[in-house]
C-alpha cells in the first residue's frame, strides 16, 4: 500500500504514546482522589473516576473518528465550524445553564457540555484558514486586524459567561501570529506590557511613571544624540512638576503624584511632537507614544482592578501576588494544595495514601487542583514525571509542527503547542501559588468531558493533517 495513504504507517505514534500515558495516570489521580466516595468501585459510574473513564473511551472512538475523516475536510469546513461556534456561543448566554457563577454550560439531562472548551481548536482551524489564504500578509496592518478578530471573537463572548480563565488562554495564540512572521518589536512590546501590569500592582504608580520618564528621556538622548537636549527636557519637566505640586499643595486639590506626573508630561509631550514633525525626527515620536501607551495601560490595569474584575478574581491576584494575607478566604485553596504538595516530599506518600485529598481538604482536586493529588501521593519524583511528560508532548508537537509542507498543518499545530503550553504552566502554577487561581485545568489530565474531548480534538485533527504532510492539501 502506498505510504501516503496508508494513515496507520504515517501516523505520528509516539505522540498517541503520550496522549494515552498523560491520561491514565490522569485518571489514576482522579481515582484516588475519590475512592473513599466509591460504593461499586472502579465502575462506579456515579463518581468522577467513573465518568472520566466513560469520557476516555469516548476520546479514544472520537479520536478514531477525526482520523477517519479526511484531512481536507478541515480545511474546507474550518470558516463553517467557526460560525457555527459563534452562533452556539451566544446561544448558551441565553439557554445555558449558570454553573460557579458563569453560564457556561449546557445542560441535557445529565449531561453537560461547555462550548468554551471547543473553541479554541476550531479558531485555530479558521485562523489557520485565514493566514493560507491568497495574498494574506501578516505585515499588513488590515490583514493582521482580520486574524486578531477571528482571535478575540470567541474570548469576548466567553467573556460575557463569564469565564475570564478561558478568555486568558486565547492570548497564546500570539505565539502562532509570532511564529508566523508577527514583529519582533510587537512582542517585546507585549512583554513589557505584562512586567508594567504586575509593575502596576506592586508597586506605587508615581514611582513607575519617573521610571518610565527617566527611561524615555535616555533613549529620547541616544536618538537625537545629544545629551544637552535630554538633559534641558528633564529640567523642564521637574521644574513644571515642582510648580504643579506646590499649586496642588497651595490650593490643596488632593491630585496624586502620578495624576500630577502625567499633566505635568502633556506641554513637555506636545512640544516634542511639534518639534518632531517640524524636524521629521519620527524616532523620538515612537518614543513618546511608547510612554503614552504605557501610561494608558497603567490607567486601565487599575481601572479594571476596581471595576471590571470581580471581587474574588481581584482579590486571588492579590494573594498570590503578597498584597493579602487570607488564608481561610480566596487564598485556601492554593494555601491547602501547597500543603498536599509539600506533605509528600520526594518519593509520596504513596498512591491511595493521601491523606489532604482523601479528606478533601483540597477542593476541586480533580479538577483544576489535581496536580496536588500527584504532589501528595507520588512526591517531587511523580510530579517531575508529569512535568516532563507535558514537556516531552509538547516538544514533540513542536516537531511534528516545523516539519509541516503547508503553513496551514503548521499554524494549526503551533495553535495546539501554544493552549497547551499556556494551560499547563498557568495550571501548575496556580496549584503551587505562583498563578492566581482562574480555573484552568490540566490537558488530558484533569476530571472533566469537555475539556477532555475538546484536547483531543484539536490533538488528533492536528495528527490527521500531519499523516497527510506528504500530499499538497493548500
Amino acid at each position: 500500500m502506498d505510504r501516503r495513504n496508508n494513515i496507520v504507517a504515517t501516523l505520528d505514534w509516539i505522540t498517541i504514546l503520550l496522549w494515552l500515558v498523560i491520561m491514565t495516570f490522569g485518571w489514576m489521580n482522579i481515582y484516588s482522589a475519590n475512592i473513599m466516595d466509591a460504593d461499586n468501585g472502579i465502575l462506579d459510574f456515579s463518581q468522577r473516576f467513573g465518568k472520566q473513564l466513560i469520557w476516555i473511551m469516548a476520546s479514544i472512538m472520537l479520536a478514531i473518528l477525526l482520523l477517519v475523516l479526511d484531512a481536507k475536510f478541515y480545511i474546507h469546513f474550518s470558516y463553517l465550524l467557526y460560525f457555527a461556534l459563534i452562533g452556539i456561543l451566544l446561544a448558551v448566554l441565553v439557554f445555558g445553564k449558570e454553573i460557579n457563577g458563569a453560564r457556561s454550560w449546557f445542560v441535557i439531562g445529565g449531561f453537560q457540555f461547555q462550548p468554551s472548551e471547543f473553541a479554541k481548536p476550531i479558531t485555530a482551524l479558521a485562523l489557520a484558514n485565514l493566514m493560507t489564504s491568497h495574498n494574506y500578509n501578516l505585515k499588513k496592518f488590515r490583514h493582521l486586524a482580520k486574524a486578531v478578530a477571528i482571535i478575540m471573537t470567541p474570548p469576548l463572548l466567553i467573556l460575557l459567561q463569564p469565564d475570564l480563565g478561558s478568555v486568558l488562554v486565547y492570548f497564546a495564540f500570539i505565539l502562532v501570529l509570532f511564529r508566523e512572521g508577527f514583529s519582533a518589536n510587537t512582542m517585546i512590546m507585549l512583554m513589557a506590557l505584562g512586567l508594567l501590569f504586575f509593575a502596576t500592582l506592586l508597586m506605587d504608580k508615581a514611582v513607575i511613571l519617573l521610571i518610565l520618564v527617566i527611561v524615555s528621556l535616555v533613549l529620547y538622548m541616544f536618538v537625537v544624540r545629544s545629551f544637552k537636549k535630554g538633559l534641558v527636557n528633564l529640567v523642564w519637566f521637574a521644574g513644571l512638576f515642582g510648580v504643579l505640586s506646590g499649586l496642588n499643595h497651595l490650593f490643596n486639590a488632593g491630585l496624586s503624584l502620578f495624576l500630577l506626573g502625567v499633566v505635568t508630561l502633556v506641554p513637555l509631550g506636545l512640544t516634542l511632537v511639534v518639534k518632531g514633525f517640524r524636524l521629521r525626527e519620527y524616532q523620538q515620536m515612537k518614543i513618546l507614544a511608547g510612554l503614552a501607551v504605557a501610561i494608558v495601560f497603567i490607567i486601565s490595569v487599575d481601572y479594571a482592578m476596581n471595576n471590571v474584575l470581580k471581587p474574588h478574581q481581584r482579590h486571588r491576584i492579590y494573594v498570590t501576588l503578597g498584597l493579602e494575607n487570607d488564608p481561610q478566604g480566596v487564598g485556601y485553596n492554593v494555601n491547602q494544595s501547597k500543603i498536599a504538595i509539600g506533605s509528600g516530599g520526594f518519593s509520596g506518600k504513596g498512591y491511595l495514601k493521601g491523606t489532604q485529598t482523601k479528606l478533601h481538604f483540597v477542593p476541586e482536586q480533580s479538577t483544576d487542583f489535581i496536580f496536588c493529588t500527584v504532589g501528595e501521593e507520588w512526591g517531587f519524583l511523580g510530579t517531575t514525571f508529569v512535568i516532563l511528560l507535558f514537556v516531552g508532548l509538547l516538544l514533540r508537537l513542536i516537531f511534528l509542527a516545523e516539519r509541516q509542507r503547508t503553513a496551514f498543518s503548521r499554524i494549526v499545530g503551533y495553535g495546539l503547542v501554544s493552549v497547551i503550553l499556556v494551560h499547563f504552566m498557568i495550571n501548575i502554577g496556580m496549584t503551587i501559588g505562583l498563578l492566581p487561581v482562574i480555573g484552568i485545568p490540566l490537558p488530558f489530565f484533569s476530571y472533566g468531558g469537555s475539556s477532555l474531548w475538546a484536547f483531543t480534538m484539536f490533538l488528533f485533527i492536528f495528527l490527521r493533517l500531519d499523516a497527510n504532510r506528504l500530499e499538497l492539501l493548500r
